[in-house]
């Protein structure tokens, strides 16, 4: 007799363009609240520009920031910059219920970019020694998480049509010179948001969930 597979069900949220410090208190928020039975969630968005600062984050890789804020956050990981055209994609997870470790978690949100990104046949690749997906040498997603009580936040930031320039002001995740790209700049014309909706197909594919929610805002 079969047994239906347990529901693992994720819910989507399209939150547009929103502030940097406000998501982060809800992301933090939304952890310490969360229950046994709370759905896991996706919140897609884009920010104006910032940089962030990981907790391991040294001030010599902020070059110079000029006039765009900088943050220093709870994630892993060094400094990056977020910036209109870039879609951030927050899993908020119960690794438990997902049955997964953190490395393995990092590992399935890597190959939902490489995933992504060969849709359009472009290849694409995962380094162990700097998390984050590149095409050649060129960095296109970066990724930053925290795990509070067995559960995700933060997430990954793909680069689909940003202004990079802000990139040459820091050292990107920590590595002097790492170069940076976008796919635009690799012959994707696709809207942010046919790029989100192919991105989330193949996350719930990745991460195994079976039901998708999406709430009305």
């Amino acid at each position: 007799m079969n047994h239906p597979l347990p529901e693992k069900r994720l819910r989507i949220r399209q939150r547009g363009l929103c502030e940097y410090e406000p998501i982060w208190h809800e992301m933090q928020a939304f952890t310490q609240q969360r229950q046994p039975d709370t759905p896991d969630e996706l919140w897609l968005l884009q920010h104006p520009p910032v940089f962030t600062l990981g907790r391991n984050a040294k001030p010599e890789h902020l070059i110079d920031p000029g006039d765009i804020p900088v943050i220093p956050i709870d994630r892993g990981g060094q400094v990056t910059y977020h910036g209109p055209g870039q879609l951030m994609v927050y899993t908020l997870a119960d690794l438990k219920r997902l049955g997964m470790g953190i490395r393995e978690f990092v590992t399935a949100l890597e190959q939902t970019v490489i995933d992504l990104l060969a849709d359009y046949h472009i290849q694409a690749h995962g380094r162990r020694d700097a998390p984050g997906v590149y095409v050649e040498d060129a960095k296109i997603a970066a990724l930053g998480l925290r795990v509070k009580q067995g559960c995700t936040y933060h997430g990954l930031a793909l680069n689909i049509d940003m202004d990079l320039a802000p990139f040459s002001r820091i050292n990107p995740c920590g590595y002097a010179g790492m170069a940076v790209t976008r796919m635009r700049d690799l012959g994707v014309s696709d809207s942010l948001e046919t790029i989100s909706d192919r991105f989330v197909a193949h996350l719930l594919t990745n991460l195994g969930y079976n039901a998708r929610e999406i709430p009305s805002e």
